[in-house]
């Protein structure tokens, strides 16, 4: 009995063995580690997180992260069209990843070049070089957004991107001055945005917008008319929303002085005329002509309007710029400009309290109020184009009908104390 007890031990160790090995056999396999978007295991390498520094090359930056002069070099002449070597951005993020011991060597470096797209640098000894994009969507939105306090703060608090706020002004920049906009006016619009990561980084195209204020209606159609390379913006009878000037000579500021007979100069204290609009601006704001003409005045005038540009229009009509910090390059009198060139920069010279645009028009040489200005219309949409229109303002109503049933506004609590206007705020544009 003694002498089997060690064979039963064995007997009974072997079929243990063997067991486990069968179990072992019929496990399933271990899912494999998904790779990441970047192309490789970035979890199997030591990472450092830096910028591009003012006046980094590529090279430089390469030999700074570790990689030799000679493959910085070669890696450089890879790229090709996959990326331009000449567009490194300073303080966009740059992430290098090395190995794990205490050599600490180059692996792969990842440069982000927007939002969307990085570049990943292979730097072993198999040099290579690819871009990678996070996925993205496109979406189709309605807001609704009424006037309470700003066009900024209003929109947030409906829900839409801020960002709105520059197509916006693209479409209605003939027809209505965003910087007098009034308590009770209304934007509703239909729209496609890009959203990435749940953040929404740009907004593709406003098919349809429609603005109540001041007792009217006034609605944008998107249209691409056949043969045109670009898509544009027509009232719902298919007259052009484009007009001869421009309602607004810059962008995203504030009116910080109004047109009157009677005002009270800043400055001297006199009282005088100021047939004017005075646009507050940060210096260095560009300025745009408001419409085709030609320059007959650039240069410093003498009686307080410091550098000054005055362009003559068509049909009488003449504008004047005033206290700019410098000129568009260029320019002397007799050149000429188009609407929306930009003709020169917000600044503070001649007798100015602070950074500013005095602007103003004359008909004929008359003062006129840039304000109340009723700028003459270009051509409608032709005959012709005119059933297809019908037919895509008629879908698009109809749409912004079925979507307003439903839209909840999100009421996002929002700042409401800065002042009536659309500036953006420096740190949000």
């Amino acid at each position: 009995m003694k002498r089997l007890f060690p064979i039963l031990l064995m007997m009974l160790a072997i079929a243990s063995c063997t067991g486990k090995g069968r179990k072992a056999e019929n496990a399933p396999e271990p899912e494999p580690e998904p790779l990441p978007l970047e192309g490789f295991y970035t979890s199997h390498y030591k990472a450092d997180t830096t910028q591009v520094r003012n006046g980094d090359s590529f090279t430089g930056l390469f030999n700074r992260l570790g990689l030799s002069a000679q493959d910085a070099y070669t890696l450089a002449n890879l790229c090709g069209e996959t990326f331009d070597v000449r567009r490194l951005i300073a303080g966009n993020r740059v992430i290098a990843y090395y190995t794990p011991d205490t050599l600490r060597t180059l692996q792969y470096v990842v440069y982000t070049q927007n939002r969307i797209r990085s570049t990943v640098f292979q730097c072993t000894d198999s040099l290579a070089i690819w871009n990678v994009d996070k996925p993205v969507t496109h979406e189709r939105k309605y807001a609704d957004v009424t006037i309470t306090s700003s066009l900024w703060n209003d929109m947030k608090a409906a829900g839409a991107s801020p960002a709105l706020i520059m197509n916006l002004d693209d479409i209605y920049q003939w027809s209505i001055n965003f910087f007098s906009l009034q308590k009770g006016d209304r934007f509703r619009f239909i729209y496609d945005q890009t959203v990435c990561e749940g953040e929404v980084i740009g907004i593709d195209s406003v098919f349809y917008s429609v603005f109540n204020g001041g007792g009217k209606e006034m609605a944008a159609v998107r249209y691409h008319k056949p043969g045109e390379k670009r898509a544009g913006y027509w009232g719902k009878d298919g007259e052009s929303l484009k007009k001869m000037f421009l309602k607004a000579p810059l962008k995203y500021s504030r009116i910080s002085s109004r047109f009157s007979y009677h005002r009270r100069h800043p400055v001297t204290g006199k009282v005088k005329a100021h047939t004017a609009v005075d646009y507050a601006a940060p210096t260095g704001t560009p300025i745009q002509a408001i419409g085709d003409g030609v320059i007959t005045k650039i240069g410093w005038d003498g009686s307080g309007g410091g550098n000054r540009i005055r362009i003559k229009h068509a049909q009488g009509y003449e504008s004047c710029y005033m206290h700019l910090s410098r000129f568009a390059k260029g320019l002397k009198t007799g050149s000429r400009v188009s609407q929306g060139d930009v003709i020169g920069y917000v600044g503070a010279t001649g007798t100015a309290t602070g950074p500013h645009l005095d602007f103003r028009i004359w008909l004929n040489g008359k003062p006129l109020d840039p304000l109340s200005l009723n700028s003459p219309a270009t051509e409608p949409l032709e005959k012709q184009y005119m059933e297809e229109f019908g037919a895509l303002r008629e879908t698009y109503q109809n749409l912004m009908d079925s979507l307003a049933r439903d839209y909840v506004p999100a009421n996002i609590q929002v700042d409401t104390t800065e002042e009536f206007s659309i500036a953006f705020p420096e740190n949000e544009n």
